[in-house]
This record gives C-alpha cells, sequence and structure tokens, in this order.
C-alpha cells in the first residue's frame, strides 16, 4: 500500500483513505488534497490496492497499525477507503465520500454470490464502466485511462465479507453521496447514517470529481472541523420551516 504525506507543516492531521483505482497524481484527487492542506490540514493519503485476497491484510491492517501513532486526527475515507475507514480507531470526526458500504444495483447478488466462489486471485472480471457518467463531470481522461478494468474472484469475496462485517458508524459521522451514484448500495449508507447526517450532491460516484464540488468545499471542511454539527439542521430553523397539512 503507498502512503504519502502532504503538507509536513499542517496544524491538524488527516488521514485520507482514498477509493479503489484513485491515485493522488490524478487531478480531481489533487484538486480534494489541495483543499485540505489549504485548510491547514497535514494529510496522510492512502493508495488502496487494486486487488486483495484478504481485506484486513491488504487493506485494513496497513492502515490501522499507522494510525496507532497518531494521538489524534481527522478521517476521511471515498468509497472503498471508507469500508476500511469505518474500522479504525481514534479518529475525532469521521466523513465519508460515497461509502462503498454495499455494492450497487448493478451488481446483483446472486451473480456477486457466484463468482465469490471461484478459486483464484486471477483478475478475471469486469467491473463495468467507469466514465465521466459514473464517475463525474470532471473526471479526466488520466484518470479514467489509468482506472483498472478488472477484478478478482478474491476480491469480490473479501470486499463482501468487510462489507457483511460492517462496525456500527460513529454516531457522529457525516457522509456525502449522490442519488445517481451506480457504484455503491444508498441503501446500505441509508441503513447506518440517519438522514440528517447525509449531504447530497449532484454528480456521479465521486464528490471531487462533480461539477457541484466547489459548492460542498466548506461543508466538507466544517464536517471534519465539527463533525455531525456542521450539517444538523438547527432547532429553531426546524420549527419555523412551514408545515404542510394533508
Amino acid at each position: 500500500m503507498r502512503h504519502r504525506i502532504f503538507n509536513e507543516d499542517g496544524d491538524e492531521e488527516l488521514v485520507f483513505v482514498m477509493g479503489w483505482g484513485n491515485r493522488w497524481t490524478h487531478e480531481n484527487v489533487s484538486w480534494l488534497v489541495g483543499q485540505l492542506t489549504e485548510a491547514g490540514y497535514r494529510v496522510h493519503a492512502f493508495e488502496l490496492p487494486t486487488n486483495i485476497d484478504d481485506f484486513k491484510a491488504d487493506w485494513l491492517e496497513p492502515v490501522a497499525e499507522y494510525v496507532r501513532d497518531l494521538e489524534e486526527y481527522q478521517l476521511l475515507g471515498h468509497s472503498a477507503g471508507a469500508l476500511v475507514a469505518q474500522a479504525l480507531d481514534g479518529a475525532d470526526n469521521h466523513v465519508y465520500l460515497g461509502p462503498w458500504w454495499g455494492y450497487g444495483e448493478g451488481f446483483p447478488e446472486p451473480l456477486l454470490e457466484a463468482v465469490a466462489k471461484l478459486p483464484t486471485t486471477f483478475p478475471c472480471l469486469p467491473v463495468g464502466d467507469m466514465d465521466r457518467a459514473a464517475l463525474g463531470s470532471k473526471a479526466t481522461d488520466h484518470q479514467i485511462a489509468t482506472t483498472p478494468s478488472w477484478v478478482s474472484p478474491a476480491f469480490v469475496r473479501e470486499t463482501r465479507r468487510a462489507q457483511d462485517e460492517l462496525l456500527t458508524i460513529d454516531h457522529d459521522a457525516v457522509v456525502f453521496c449522490s442519488l445517481r451514484d451506480p457504484v455503491v448500495s444508498l441503501r446500505a449508507i441509508g441503513e447506518r447514517v440517519p438522514a440528517e447526517h447525509v449531504v447530497l450532491y449532484d454528480g456521479g460516484h465521486e464528490l471531487f470529481s462533480s461539477g457541484s464540488r466547489e459548492r460542498h468545499v466548506d461543508t466538507l471542511l466544517a464536517a471534519l472541523e465539527d463533525g455531525a454539527e456542521a450539517v444538523e439542521e438547527p432547532e429553531d430553523a426546524a420549527e419555523e420551516r412551514p408545515q404542510v397539512s394533508a
């Protein structure tokens, strides 16, 4: 697993576990890292291996061992990175972008169950279109060209197992997601995070590749700093909202 620190002189620690196929050389990932460093964070960024045969050994344990040496930090996980991040200890606030806590509707459960039984670690299963329609309108040609097109049955087996063994999501966690995300299960998000802690954006799977990303930067930074308080509606505002009669 590759790891890199951005902004060594940052005032606060932030652990960013990127999604499957993300690289910090991708322009849109770099844009997000830039927003974080400009906000004063010392960003510890992790690139996940794109082929695994053991979720804990290949994805979780390297990051978990690293964060044990951090006394205080904020946690940001995108997609598969959010599958890893939900199992980490010690973060003050947890923010998840398009968390991959379940496969999207385009991946039928019977098919996943069948391919997961194949005894091979060879990447022989197509992942489908990871284009601008899926990722977001600002996804770049370089990003799309360097995103892997195949995964192994072992990858499917291990990620499904990790999703089945999800821990209770921190009560103060904030999720950013799109209703048009073809990659993740929105149901899996709704079952684990209260609606008032979910921020919807217009776009595909990646907030940082979304055409609406600029509108959500301040909210994202506020959620990292203050947790769910940054997105919860004040009680007096809810009381003043007009009521609709049946």
